[in-house]
């Protein structure tokens, strides 16, 4: 049978890391489907990465990648992918929220041909705030009016890829990362699953408000250039509106006369102007930064360590000290024919053992 990949970013998980391990090894053993679960630790600063080494240990088919810092959530699936080995590989969330009960429909889905992936969306946003579920709402119906590729509401980063799509998506090793936009961009058919999303187990989540606001304006620039249009389209729109004013100002002084009235209203349109002069200027400054740090080839994520790099350093230290007893077995075997064939060494030897001879 073909194996399977789960690729799990964890950030701050301690409390969920053996737990998820543990759930998704019965589930796939009882499937019998070849597994390996590559959990990224993504600069975490509790004990996740002590849990991932302690899953590893109970678990053979559990690998742990550890990052040098912090990077993001899109940076520790970018490296999941590269060090996934399986024929299919899945992302999802280590917090339990994508049910991993979906596994073997998704394996035989994509075993069957029929597809390239199988991804997952929520089937409805209970649980969720309401200003959260209105602002998600909200982005996905613009950025499918913006942007050319599309992005499905309520898509989660929970699928089961094929081995070419993963390469695919691989190859896209763009720094400013959007893996919804990815995922949609390179194509493969995709077949759609709905799921009633979970609450977590443990933990809290690492999406705030702030943050999520921050990733749909990433989503937006990072796959349609509209904004840049838009502030074209409002410059040329204020200039125009600019030059009906100057005729209506030319026409008014000739026939009436130039009052000096009407300063609030002029005070007005000047800090209207100036507002939408800032936010085109801001349009522009994004495209220009995200352009910047593309120009830059920044790695998208530095390695600190790898359970496997830390399995072999303890299986390697044990041959040391093979080697250095055995090196010292063949120092006494030399000594021993240093003796036999040359007795004036056996007797300097001897004399500097009892002191007699001094350097």
């Amino acid at each position: 049978m073909s194996k399977l990949s789960v690729v799990l970013p964890a950030y701050n998980e301690e409390l969920m890391v053996g737990k998820t391990c543990r759930v998704l090894a019965e589930v796939l053993t009882e499937a019998k489907i070849p597994y390996e679960l590559v959990v990224v630790n993504d600069g975490s600063g509790d004990r996740t990465w002590e849990e991932i080494q302690k899953a590893g240990e109970r678990d053979a088919n559990v690998t742990g990648v550890l990052f040098s810092r912090n990077f993001g959530k899109e940076a520790a699936m970018y490296a999941g992918l590269q060090a996934a080995k399986g024929d299919y590989v899945t992302v999802m969330d280590v917090d339990l929220q994508d049910p991993p009960s979906l596994l073997p429909k998704m394996y035989a889905m994509l075993q069957s041909g029929t597809c390239d992936c199988v991804a997952a969306r929520r089937s409805s946003r209970e649980g969720e705030g309401k200003i959260k579920s209105f602002l998600s709402n909200a982005f996905y119906g613009v950025i499918n009016r913006l942007s050319r590729t599309e992005i499905v509401s309520g898509a989660r980063d929970y699928r089961l890829m094929s081995r070419k799509m993963v390469d695919a998506v691989l190859e896209m090793s763009e720094y400013n990362r959007f893996s919804k936009g990815i995922f949609g961009w390179v194509g493969f058919h995709t077949e759609w699953l709905e799921f009633e999303h979970e609450d977590r187990c443990a933990g809290t989540s690492k999406w705030p408000l702030r943050k999520l606001l921050a990733y749909s304006v990433d989503g937006i620039t990072g796959f349609s250039v509209a904004p840049l249009s838009l502030a074209s389209v409002m410059g040329v729109l204020f200039f125009l509106i600019s030059m009906i004013l100057i005729v209506f100002i030319i026409v008014r002084t000739l026939l009436f006369g130039d009052p000096v009235a009407g300063w609030p209203s002029m005070a007005c349109i000047l800090f209207l102007v100036s507002g939408v002069q800032l936010f085109c200027t801001g349009i522009v400054g994004i495209y220009l930064s995200k352009t910047y740090l593309e120009t830059k080839h920044r790695p998208i994520y530095l390695l600190k360590e790898t359970s496997e790099e830390t399995a072999k350093m303890h299986s390697v230290q044990p041959v040391k000290k093979q080697e250095s007893a055995a090196k010292r077995r063949k120092d006494a075997h030399t000594a021993e024919k240093k003796n036999v064939y040359f007795p004036e060494y056996a007797d300097k030897r001897h004399a500097s053992e009892r002191g007699e001879i001094r350097a």
